[in-house]
């Protein structure tokens, strides 16, 4: 399990269609665990409910997984790179395995690309997996997820928590009542095929293109002691 910083450097494939997404990207705090702000302390991680079971229903079914998680508290000072992969380990040790975590360590007012609701962390999970970043689903507890997701074409499942906001529900295109209802959701019930959005609509990257983004990714997960 690996932690790595969101980059830029990623495309989207095209999107396909099927009952089973070819992966499912999980936002972290307050979708996977329990949302401590800016937590840095891996003894403070507690699993959501049913999130070990949701995740094991995947790995049966042979679903991939990854973790697209803003961390805003690098950026801030708050907590290090270190620390954010120290949780990491953690929660990945507690659920059993959750796959590659993509981490934006930018402050909102940064303009990065990475940051949700913008879409270069789904991106750059979707092509570290190998799979078009339109056939994912996605999986989180508010609307910068779901906005995220969006982008690229997507489909987007919210999980609300007592932090989602009323509006935020009303706009789901989507919506469970745990993570393990969103996880046989997406495995059950095939999607509608969605607008695509400005980053779908991408041409796959190239090997070349591909393999300097595996490199900047190998850099990116030592950087954060992954």
């Amino acid at each position: 399990m690996a932690s790595i910083v969101g980059t830029q450097d990623a495309a989207a494939g095209q999107l396909t269609l099927s009952t089973s997404p070819a992966a499912v990207l999980f936002d972290r705090d307050g979708t996977l665990c329990v949302d401590v702000p800016y937590n840095g302390d891996p003894a403070r991680v507690v699993p959501m409910p049913t999130a070990a079971a949701a995740l094991a229903r995947l790995r049966a079914a042979g679903v991939a997984t990854a973790t697209v998680s803003n961390q805003s508290g690098v950026g801030r000072g708050l907590i290090s790179l270190e620390q954010v992969s120290a949780v990491n380990r953690r929660l990945d040790e507690l659920l059993g395995g959750i796959g590659p975590i993509f981490v934006c360590p930018h402050v909102p007012h940064a303009g990065c690309a990475c940051r949700k609701p913008r879409p270069g962390l789904l991106l750059a999970a979707a092509n570290h997996l190998g799979v078009p970043v339109a056939a994912c689903a996605v999986i989180g507890d508010i609307g910068a997820d779901m906005a995220a997701a969006a982008a690229v074409a997507a489909r987007a499942v919210l999980v609300p928590t007592a932090a989602t906001r009323a509006a935020q529900i009303a706009a789901a295109t989507e919506v469970a009542p745990d993570l393990l209802a969103a996880v046989d959701l997406v495995l059950t019930r095939p999607r509608s095929a969605p607008a695509p959005g400005p980053a779908a609509a991408q041409p796959a990257p190239s090997a070349a293109r591909s393999s300097r983004f595996d490199r900047s990714s190998r850099r990116a997960s030592q950087a954060v002691g992954g």
